[in-house]
């Protein structure tokens, strides 16, 4: 047994010193510690052992057994570190070189107008509230005081998914959920993505953002939605912008109009920019309809309130002097990293 153990212990010295590699030097400890190895085949011929030597014998194959594990660790400390230096050469950088320029990016027009106008409003006290896109024609159309017969829903090229069910053509659906839940006063903005069958052109795309806003309590008057859309256009446009109202019509106001603020660019003085009026239509706005109240739960003989829509697009089209609204959906970088 001990002559055993000395032939197997030299044997493994001599293999482990002739090894160059961490995969030979893991079959080297196989073959001689693993399930099958040596070492364990003459721990199991134990029993052919006399049992007064067994400890001895026990003893020896142990002793040997940690000095080949020992000597197996050692090797592979060295290995790896030989590998380790090899692949640091190689893998040589030149810190000299100049290193690629990463690209930030930043926030869309769109993104930058929506919270803009979201600022004023929410430090008007307006709450910002979102609703769903695809929406039941009751809220887009019916609740909205325009039904199935009503002129202005074939004005409004509607993607239906069925006969109820459409993608909103506008973000007035929300307001009327809003109305729905009784919690009154109400003073908020619904911004949102809305859809029509439109042909893209410089001022038209099938998919855009609307901004509208209601506001519901007791006493509400015209000169309310005046006053506060004039602040409004004062805060986004500079303190010199004056507004025009202008009768209009829809059908989920009454009375209605169309307001206009003086040109940015001009001052109102008249020029390419404002196609020499010295004015801008900006947005559409009203009085709540008094029906529209009744349909959603709320008395129209104690309440009252306005209404307003604003294209975000618009916005940031006017504001930052672009001429064709497909720039701000080709996500070309050259033109939105001016922004």
């Amino acid at each position: 047994m001990k002559s055993k153990l000395e032939q197997i212990r030299a044997k493994v010295l001599s293999q482990i010193t002739d090894c160059d590699t961490t995969d030979r030097l893991n079959e080297i400890r196989v073959s001689i510690l693993g399930k099958k190895g040596e070492l364990t085949d003459l721990l199991k011929s134990m029993k052919d052992v006399q049992p007064e030597e067994r400890p001895k014998v026990g003893q020896m194959v142990n002793e040997a057994r940690t000095e080949i594990e020992k000597l197996l660790e050692e090797r592979k400390a060295k290995l790896e570190k030989a590998l380790r230096e090899a692949r640091m050469k190689a893998e040589v950088i030149d810190v000299t070189l100049p290193a690629d320029r990463r690209k930030l990016g930043h926030r869309h027009p769109d993104s930058i107008a929506l919270e803009e106008v979201e600022r004023i409003f929410v430090g008007m006290g307006y709450e910002v509230v979102e609703g769903p896109e695809v929406e039941r024609d009751y809220y887009n159309f019916e609740a909205l005081n325009i039904p199935a017969d009503h002129p202005a829903k074939d004005e409004q090229d509607t993607f239906y998914i069925t006969g109820d069910i459409l993608l909103r053509t506008q973000t007035s659906g929300v307001q009327v959920h809003e109305m729905e839940k009784g919690k009154l006063p109400i003073r908020m903005i619904a911004p949102g993505r809305v859809f029509r069958s439109d042909e893209v052109d410089a001022t038209h795309s099938p998919c855009f953002h609307q901004i509208e806003g209601l506001v519901i309590d007791r006493h509400i008057t015209f000169a309310d939605l005046k006053g506060t859309l004039a602040e409004f256009a004062r805060a986004l446009f500079g303190e010199e912008t004056k507004v025009k109202f202008r009768p209009h019509h829809f059908p989920f106001t009454e009375p209605s109009a169309e307001m206009d603020v003086t040109c940015f660019k001009c001052g109102g003085k008249g020029c390419r920019f404002c196609k020499g009026s010295g004015w801008i239509e900006i947005l559409g706005c009203g009085m709540v309809h008094p029906h529209v109240l009744e349909m959603s739960g709320i008395d129209p003989e104690e309440y009252t309130g306005f209404a307003f829509g604003v294209g975000l697009e618009r916005i940031a089209l006017l504001k930052y002097e672009i001429d064709d609204m497909r720039l701000l959906y080709e996500n070309d970088i050259r033109f939105l990293r001016q922004f």
